[in-house]
Parts: structure tokens; sequence; C-alpha cells
């Protein structure tokens, strides 16, 4: 009796598989491509100029034996169906996979879906289609595109430069936004300006900003004017004169996009894209939640849209009406601000809203129930009713000046009950007043003030504007972000990215050699152009046509143009002890370090100590601020490797009053405490 063949499933990662194996049993059998298996060679340029831009694929160095698993177990099949990530670049996968296979791609071969679970799943096997080519040519466009910019510029910064630099078509033009707003900083020049406020009584205390004179928005720019100002208010009384009572909404957030999804990360969990990104990776492919067996907690993480599917918005407004009542529901209707927004799949949301964070924590990790709860919590909230304020407005006058105090109250508290934000308002009533009643003055006070520059962009304040200028797409983001560290052109610290001078240098020859790669405007209209490929069917080839004809002239330009730039290492002030050369700061894979300024000859290295103003209990040497290999930060006896004594929380010039142990700062859901250093005593403040 001839056995029956199995339908073969190829999915990109093993624990994908692993998941969705589980769901389609015993007559399927499920295989993981690991990523790409075909794509450009690494050694060179890859793509025939000549030859009208042809991508010359070749399989990926090292994936030889799982190319001929594929082969093999695609000749045993009875059918086969590819179901790559629902995006193009899982699009592009399925195609060169159907290329390795033999698979014809017009067939009914792909399958997809938007949540791994198992009704999605058999959905999507009910559903075959052929593979998308206009989506498959939107990442070829991308990726030649990327390949023509970022192989035929980096070597010309190899010979310029230094070895191990990079351009690239977004790469680039994130780094100029990060450099042009450090030159903001720099060539800031702070304003003075002074603010009066006043301190009125009507049976409690409220306080009004002075704002107007003479119907006019006022400016006090320096002491003179505001005591001329506090003396003339001194002749007058202060009478309410208007009073405006109003009601108002807040309404709730869209669920997360990629981009909104990265920036409240940041905010809130202080995670960076890239772990952002790996967290939520590991939540959409499956996860073990007991009794339930393995499930995708989250739809899929790569989109712009904040379109929700009508069965997911009525599973939520069930679960809010029975868990608060059906005054907390609510039909909300999100659009996205952009118009070329990729609409293919939904906003991230958890796959069955039924599943509370707190429900499978034990299942999850430290990261993965952070990020979970917080995707959780902001697809209920932007399912629930507005929050309700009563708002007013009071204006004051004495003479030609008007002051204005604001105040309200939260009536009812909507989507807020789930979903907490820094800018949510509390209470701040002000007492019951008539327009017309003269006012009793506690207090007056002018304050002196100066503008202050422009804030360095975090990870989450750059996704932020590079989306804003529309450069850039949801799966580059966090590399993007990667590799400007790596290069050594930005640096973190805290939060904020700064600049290097490497970075600035780099910068500056992109600017005065490749204007239109770091120019924002052209990178965002490359961006529409590219999108058209996929939307409209616009001929790939020709965008590369378009673009090449004048870049190779810049590439030739510049190669001629540009003498070899020498990076002057920035001395330290010290002297080697072992040649007596000078001692310089140096940039390494993991951060900055000491070396002699005569390597090689002289190998001498040291690191950047970082003194915190805390002293060892062990040994009484000072504890210096240190990083580990993957770059977290951590604190250590300077005494090393004689003394091993390390915290991973900042410690504080105190003792525990209860074992003696050093005191650490730990922040706690934004809030900054003390806690013993000995992990086995439980004392904190």
């Amino acid at each position: 009796m001839a056995t029956t063949k199995k339908t073969l499933v190829i999915v990109e990662s093993p624990s994908k598989a692993k998941t969705i194996g589980k769901y389609l049993g015993s007559r399927y059998k499920v295989v993981a491509s690991v990523g790409h298996v075909r794509d450009l060679p690494k050694s060179k340029l890859g793509i025939d100029v000549e030859n009208d831009f042809e991508p010359q694929y070749i399989s990926i160095r090292g994936k030889g034996d799982l190319i001929k698993e594929l082969k093999k177990e695609a000749k045993k099949a009875g059918k086969i169906y590819l179901a790559t990530d629902p995006d193009r670049e899982g699009e592009a996968i399925s195609w060169h996979l159907a290329f390795l296979l033999g698979i014809d791609p017009g067939s009914p071969c792909r399958i997809e879906f938007n949540e791994i679970t198992k009704n999605r799943i058999k959905e999507a096997i009910k559903n075959p289609r052929a593979i998308d080519l206009s989506l498959v040519d939107a990442q070829q466009a991308r990726r030649v595109l990327d390949r023509l910019v970022g192989y035929q510029i980096s070597p010309l910064l190899w010979r310029k430069v230094r070895k191990g630099l990079s351009a690239g078509r977004v790469q680039s033009a994130a780094l100029k936004i990060i450099c042009d707003r450090e030159k903001e900083i720099r060539n800031f020049v702070p304003e003075e300006y002074w603010t009066i406020t006043a301190e009125f009584n009507k049976k409690k205390n409220f306080t009004a900003k002075l704002s107007y004179k003479n119907g006019k928005k006022i400016k006090i720019s320096s002491k003179e004017e505001n005591d001329k100002i506090l003396e003339e208010l001194s002749y007058n009384k202060y009478s309410v004169s208007k009073i405006i009572e109003k009601p108002r909404v807040k309404k709730p957030y869209a669920p997360f996009t990629t981009s909104s999804m990265q920036q409240d990360a940041a905010n809130k969990l202080n995670f960076n894209t890239r772990k952002t990104m790996v967290v939520a990776q590991q939540l959409y492919e499956g996860i073990d939640v007991g009794k339930r067996g393995t499930m995708g907690l989250i739809t899929y993480l790569r989109t712009d849209s904040v379109r929700v599917s009508d069965e997911a918005k009525a599973a939520a407004a069930s679960y809010v009406t029975e868990e608060f009542g059906e005054e907390y529901s609510a039909n909300n209707i999100f659009s996205s601000k952009r118009k070329d927004v990729q609409d293919a799949h939904e906003a991230i949301r958890p796959s069955d809203v039924n599943l509370k964070p707190e429900g499978i924590k034990e299942y999850l990790s430290g990261d993965q129930f952070k990020l979970y709860k917080l995707i959780w919590t902001r697809f209920v909230a932007s399912q629930m009713a507005a929050a309700r304020y009563d708002s007013m407005q009071v204006d004051i006058e004495n003479g030609n000046y008007r002051f204005r105090a604001n105040g309200s109250k939260r009536l009812f508290d909507g989507y807020q009950k789930v979903y907490k934000t820094a800018d949510e308002e509390k209470d701040n009533l002000l007492p019951e007043l008539n327009e017309g009643e003269e006012l009793k003055l506690i207090d007056i006070k002018g304050e002196q003030n100066f503008t202050q520059p422009p804030a360095r962009f975090t990870e989450a304040s750059l996704v932020k504007t590079l989306e804003e200028l529309n450069i850039g797409r949801p799966s580059t983001y966090a590399p993007i972000v990667g590799t400007l560290g790596e290069r050594r052109y930005v640096k973190k610290e805290k939060k904020s990215l700064i600049p290097s001078e490497l970075g600035f240098l780099v910068t500056g020859l992109m600017e005065e050699y490749f204007k239109e790669i770091v120019d924002v405007r052209f990178t965002a209209s490359m961006e529409d152009r590219l999108d058209e490929v996929e939307t409209t069917g616009h001929e790939w080839k020709q965008i590369i046509r378009d673009f090449y004809g004048p870049f190779r002239k810049d590439l030739e330009k510049a190669d001629a143009a540009i003498e070899k730039v020498v990076v002057e290492d920035k001395p330290t002030g010290e002297v080697c002890e072992l040649c007596g050369k000078p001692m310089v700061f140096k940039a390494g894979r993991y951060g900055d370090f000491i070396a002699c300024s005569g390597y090689p000859e002289c190998r001498n290295t040291k690191p950047i100590l970082k003194a915190i103003g805390v002293k060892c209990p062990k040994c009484g040497k000072d504890v210096i601020e240190k990083k580990s290999k993957r770059g977290k930060i951590f604190y250590g006896c300077s005494g090393y490797p004689e003394c091993d004594m390390s915290y991973w929380n900042k410690p504080v010039n105190k003792a525990c009053p209860k074992c003696g142990s050093l005191l650490t700062e730990k922040i706690t859901k934004g809030e900054k405490g003390l806690v013993c250093s000995n992990q086995e005593c439980d004392y904190k403040e």
C-alpha cells in the first residue's frame, strides 16, 4: 500500500517551524530556510551594471547542506507551500526558494498569515496564492539600490579615511540628521526670558501666569523689564475678567506600528531598537504557554499600518465590556498620518486579547513579559473610550496686564484605566470663581529663565523623526541605529545619540560629494518611488537607471578630488610608561580605550577609568564605571584583577543600615530608589 506524500511547508525560522508543525499535524512536514537562501555575493558588487543592473544572485555560503536538505524534502513532498514572512523580504525569500526548488512562482505555492495561531495557519493553507512579483521587484529594487550605494561609497571611505567605514542610502541620511542636530546644539545661543507668576486665595491658594499685555502675548527679556512690570502691577487690583468652562476629551492612542512600538519600548522599558525587535520576533514566532500549547502571542511585527481586523475589534470590545463595563468600550477607527502606508497587514496586537500578560507571566522571560504587556495594554486601550475632563480657563486682569490660570478635573478615566502615559493629566482644581470678583493676592514673583537648545536624539526620537521624514521603513530602523554605533559614527551617553568627530567627518564628505544621498527630501522621494514598484507595478530597473547615471559621475568626481584624510587621535595628556610616547584615545569594538601612539612598536593599552566618587569596600580603591563585552555598563573596582568587587547597579556613598554593604541606585517604573547591593539583604529606600 502506497504511503500518502506529505505536504512540505517552508518557513524562515526554526522556532516558527516548530510552532506551525504542532498545528498542522503528521500530514505536513514543516522546515525552516533560516532566513535567505540566495543573495548578492558579499565579496563583490554582484550587480552587472553593463547588463541593465542584473543582480547576480548566489546561494549563500554555508547554506549548501541546508539547500540540499530542502531539495531532498521537496522531491519527497506531494505539495509545497512557501510560508515566509508577510512582507517584501518574505516574498523575496519565497521567490528565491521557488527558483532553487524548481517551483513555478505563478502556481498557488505561497501562503501567508499575520499571526501564528491554529486558525490562521489552517485558513492560510486553504487559500494559497501565486508569488507576488510586484512585492519581489520592490525588494529587489531596494536591495540593488542599497548595494550600489553601500558597495561603491564604502570602499572610497576605506581608501580616503579609514578601513571599516561604511555609507548607505538610509544610514547616511540618518547620520546627517544626528550631526545637524548636534550643530544646532553647539551653535545655540541661550536667550534670557522672565516669567511672572501670581498666587491668589479663594478658599484655597491657586496660581496664574502673566500671559498678555494690551491683548498681545507678553515677552519679558530682562530683569529691568520684570521689575518695571512688577511695580506697575502693584498699582492696581486683580479681578476675574473671563471664565471659560468646557468639556474636553483625550482620545486613546492607536495600536502599535513597528516604529511606535520601538519608541514606547525605548521610553518605558529602556529597550534599544534591536532588542525590541528580537523580543517581538520571539513573541510572534511562538511561546509555549502551558495547556494552550505553543502559539504566536502577537501579530506580525513589521508594519506601518494601524488597521485592526473586525474579528480582533470584536474580541477586544467583548473583553473591555466584560472587564470594565460597557461605558469603557468604543469602536475607534484609526488612520495613518502618512499616505504611503503599506497596509498589507494589521497593527501589532495580541493574537488573543483574552490572554492577559499576568496570566502567562510564568511562561515568559522578563523581557518577553514586559514587551507583551506593553503591546497588550496599548491594543486594549486603543479599543476603549476616551478620557473625559472638565476644563476651566480663568483670565485675571490687572490694568493692561492679563494673567491666566488653567484647571481641569478628570470625570472619566476611559482608556487611561489600562494605559498610562507620561503626559497623563493630574487633577488641577481651581476654586469656584465669578466674573468681576476681586481676588486677594498672596504672592507675586518673577523668575529668570533661559531658552534651551534642542534635545539630542535618542533612539526613540530618531526613529520617530525618520518615520515622519519618510526615510527608511519599519524593517530598517533597528539596523540603522545599530550600524551607526558599530561604525563609531555615533556614541550613546545615557540615552542620547552623540555624533563623533568621525561621524562629522564622514557626513561632511557625503554632503560635499554625494549631496543627494544625504538629502532628506531626495531620500524620501526615493522611498516613494520604491514603494510604487509594489503598489503600481512600476518597472524597478527604471528607478536604478535614473539614479545610477548621476551617481556614477559623483563617484568618479569624489575619487579624484578627495585627498587622504588623516584622522588624528586625541591625546590624553599622559605618556606611555613603557616607551615614553604620548598616550591617545582610541575607538574600539567595545568602546573607547587608551593606547600608546607608538603602535605597532608599542602595544600598551589601558581602559578609560571613569571614577564615580565611591571607594571599594573591599580594598579601598576607586570604584569605576566599566563596560561589558556586550556594551552594558557596570561598576567595578579599579584594582581588578586583584580585587573582583563589582555591581550592576551604580553604588552610592551610603552603607546599608541593615547589613553594612553599599547601597546602589535602582530605577523601578521610572522612580529612582536605593537598594542594598547584598543580594541576601532586602533593604531598600
